[in-house]
């Protein structure tokens, strides 16, 4: 009993000191992590900003499962457990053979500081001009498992109609059934049609379809009668009564039921995005220098709302990054209260977003919706590693231990666990590489690297960088650095 006693207050010591130290730390870095996420919110797409939400939600049942349930069952373990292992103690006090190597990593990279620090703000600096003029995949169309069925059939659909795109063109008004109207219609559709005839494929609009039927009448409806010469005459139709006789189904596909609102689709050729965007701009500038007196007029339709959802999901992405890295500098240095303290957990994640763009430019990879996403990942995942990395060497500094003892011991110390840590988030991604869509793939594939980047900034940046400023947080203790 004695020694199960001694075994459970050790324990217990463990358990609090645990809470005490390693607690605070953590939930610094969840604080900052959730900040970094919240870039996410800015975007104008739904599906991003529920992304954002889902990242902050999974970052805090993850803190709260380990505080409430992973500590209490370590303390289980050791408690009641662990006992015969440890009559074993003795023989595990030597180094790992992963310790003596970051022990030796370490020492290199205090040593070449400089130079470490030279190439690597170099290469962010190459990477983020690169990536600036980085190509964007913005064709959903590629996103598909190239052998679907389904893209097949919308394939095999194109040839047959020539056309699955369409734009539509709606034009507003006090009386859009007036004669005027309708001329401006009938005359804005074949306007349009000899204007663009790369892009146009057909044109469907009330006009075309009140002409139809008016064939259609004229042709299998007898409308006219004798004249006691014989002669034949024909009754003109009333483009009102035609109205009126049209079917809802086909009336509330170009007109509203207050005659208010009348539509035009516009059949297109399917067009990269870069197409499609010049084709609209110079669409929307043709309507309204054509449209006539009070009528308003908008372009609208999937291929529009396509175009905008893609623009907003792959442009500005530098601003959700510098905006994450924003409110993660103002959360630290809420917390730390030191700017210098603050910004130095970032230093290495803004390298990050640079390299990032260099492996995206060596591999020839494009960015996608997903992808487009990354900056703010990078941040949330590269911010926890730097930040544990951080307050374990605080913790070391604040014990006394001179700034070059602080980087070893914090570098060994943690460098595991965030070898695990990094590993671990690795296998997690690993299985989108399998993915039959492009995109998820794609994003796997960057999310991966970026993970890779995160865990070498953390232990061959920070280091570096912290054995240059550490001074500056702790002048005080200048005297123990070298």
């Amino acid at each position: 009993m004695g020694k199960a006693s001694k075994t459970r207050s050790q324990a217990r010591k463990s358990l609090k000191i645990t809470i005490q130290k390693m607690a605070p730390a953590v939930l610094t870095a969840l604080v900052a992590t959730a900040l970094g996420f919240i870039a996410l919110y800015t975007s104008p797409v739904p599906m991003i900003q529920d992304f954002g939400k889902m990242l902050s939600l999974g970052m805090v049942i993850s803190f709260v499962a380990g505080i409430f349930i992973l500590i209490p069952l370590l303390f289980i373990r050791d408690g009641f457990f662990r006992e015969t292992e440890r009559k074993n103690e003795h023989k595990t006090t030597s180094k790992s053979t992963f310790d003596r190597f970051l022990n030796w990593w370490t020492n290199k990279v205090m040593v070449f500081r400089w130079l470490i620090l030279i190439v690597a703000i170099g290469l962010a600096a190459l990477g983020i001009m690169l990536d600036l003029e980085a190509p964007a995949e913005t064709d959903v169309e590629t996103f598909m498992p190239q052998e679907s069925e389904a893209l097949a059939d919308i394939n095999y659909v194109r040839e047959v109609l020539g056309s699955t795109s369409q734009v539509s063109l709606i034009y507003e008004g006090e009386d859009i059934l007036s004669d005027a109207t309708l001329t401006w219609v009938e005359n804005i559709s074949e306007d349009i049609a000899a204007e663009f005839p790369n892009e146009v494929v057909q044109i469907q609009s009330l006009p075309e379809l009140l002409e139809t039927m008016e064939q259609e009448k004229n042709s299998f409806e007898v409308i006219s009668s004798y004249s006691a010469d014989g002669l034949e005459e024909t009754a003109s139709v009333n483009k009102g009564d035609l109205i009126e006789s049209l079917p809802e189904d086909h009336r509330n596909r170009f007109i509203n039921p207050d005659n208010t609102k009348g539509v035009i689709h516009i059949g297109i050729k399917k067009m990269p995005t870069e197409e499609l965007e010049a084709f609209v701009d110079e669409l929307e500038s043709f309507i309204e220098s054509n449209r006539i007196g009070s009528l308003e007029t908008t372009l609208t339709g999937q291929s529009i709302l396509d175009l905008e959802m893609v623009t907003a999901l792959t442009t500005g992405r530098y601003q959700m990054t510098l905006l994450g890295m924003a409110l993660v500098f103002l959360g630290l240095l809420a917390i730390y209260r030191r700017p210098v303290k603050a910004m130095i957990p970032l230093l290495p994640i803004l390298l990050i977003v640079g390299w990032s763009g260099l492996a995206v430019y060596g591999l020839g990879i494009e960015y996608t919706p997903l992808t487009a996403t990354l900056g703010a990942l990078i941040i949330g995942i590269g911010t926890e590693f730097t930040i544990l990395l951080m307050e374990r060497y605080d913790e070391e500094r604040q014990a006394g231990a001179s700034n070059r003892t602080a980087i070893l011991i914090a570098n060994q110390k943690i460098g595991k666990a965030i070898f695990a840590s990094a590993l671990t988030t690795i296998g997690g991604f690993s299985a989108l590489l399998f993915s039959d869509f492009a995109i998820l793939s794609d994003f796997g594939m960057m999310t991966l690297i970026n993970i890779g980047l995160a865990l070498i900034s953390t232990i061959l940046v920070l280091p570096a960088l912290l054995m240059i400023v550490g001074q500056l947080i702790y002048r005080k203790k200048l005297k123990q650095s070298l």
